[in-house]
């Protein structure tokens, strides 16, 4: 459901076009921030129509009621605004778009559909103060942080549904409710995969920077591991290790039919670690280079989530406050263990 296709054009192709607007699936409508624009695919999706099921299950997170005001970041093609509309009233609903074009275009598209709400082109992470507060605040786009914009623009008791990821990966929708001064907290209500604030994307370092992959093992030291590179690729697995190491990051090489190389490496750019996936093997080649042993530390955060009975994005919550971001299992007394901090000092 979610493998894009060539580009579908309306006016050319209308059955087509119809057949996927009526499917339940993401429709990527730009790639690489409108720099490409030719047939088939570009080399990353920069704006999307969500597929309709996670926009309603979204917008039932956010609990809307009438005479809520609702901030919008992300107005994307201007569907989810349409739906607040329908539901709220036009002036109570103000959406933010980063990109003037996309803006444009959805406010076209609103107009058409005898849809007014604000259309705000600027940066989403600054929110939109002069119509603060907001009862609710829904972001179309993943973040790791929650800009402390949206914070101060919410009213007391207001709800913020935006999906969140940590840096190696995995995401979920959290639903936060303002419970005082700057404090969010909230639970997960669903798995996602989400474009990212462009303000907030990763802008990861090359392998480059840690290696020369032709000289690979490059002096790294080699041991062996039962725990499969397979076993650690889900999209919880990645979640439940990125908020226990929140600057490791991961890629993948080497890909074929029965085999690949998982890649580990630091943002400090002092360690990196491999590890080897053959299909059928009962143990896997590591190699391990720098300050940190990077595979050792996955090892330790996925075997914690595995003795906590394999938890489901449902059982995992955050609250941001004073503290930054803290991930919680089951209460928010129970932090997610921090196994490796950001400065790469390991917690224990």
């Amino acid at each position: 459901m979610n493998r894009q296709d060539d580009r579908v054009i309306r006016s050319e192709t209308p059955e087509s076009w119809w057949e996927a607007v009526w499917t339940d699936a993401p429709i990527t409508t730009q790639w690489d921030d409108g720099e490409y624009t030719g047939p088939g695919r570009g080399r990353t999706p920069s704006c999307s129509n969500s597929m309709p099921t996670m926009v309603f299950s979204m917008l039932a997170a956010l609990g809307v009621e009438a005479g809520h005001r609702v901030l919008e970041i992300g107005t994307g093609t201007g569907w989810n605004a349409a739906l607040l509309c329908h539901r709220l009233g036009d002036m109570n609903v103000v959406t933010v778009e980063v990109d003037a074009r996309i803006a444009s275009e959805a406010r076209a598209r609103l107009v058409a559909a005898d849809f007014h709400p604000k259309v705000i082109v600027g940066d989403g992470t600054r929110g939109y103060g002069k119509d603060a507060p907001y009862d609710r605040i829904i972001a179309t786009c993943s973040v790791g942080s929650i800009p402390s914009q949206w914070v101060d623009q919410a009213k007391p008791g207001a709800v913020l549904v935006a999906p969140w990821g940590p840096l190696y990966g995995g995401e979920a929708v959290a639903r936060l409710t303002v419970t005082g001064a700057g404090t969010l907290t909230g639970r997960f209500v669903g798995s996602s995969a989400f474009m990212r604030l462009r303000e907030q994307r990763k802008n990861l370092p090359p392998a480059s920077d840690f290696l020369d992959e032709d000289l690979w093992p490059a002096g790294g030291v080699e041991s062996r591991t039962t725990l499969s590179p397979d076993e650690v690729g889900g999209w919880v697995h990645m979640f439940a290790i990125g908020v226990q190491a929140p600057d490791i990051f991961c890629r993948v090489s080497d890909v074929e039919e029965d085999s690949y190389r998982l890649w580990l490496f630091d943002r400090g750019r002092r360690s990196w670690a491999s590890a080897d996936y053959v299909r059928g093997e009962a143990t896997f080649r590591v190699v391990q280079s720098g300050r940190r042993n990077l595979w050792h530390e996955l090892e330790t955060a996925w075997l914690w989530w595995d003795q906590q009975g394999r938890p489901g994005f449902d059982r995992f919550g955050l609250t941001v406050d004073h503290r930054g971001h803290v991930v919680w299992l089951d209460a928010p007394a129970n932090d997610v263990p921090i196994r490796v901090s950001a400065s790469g000092v390991r917690n224990e």
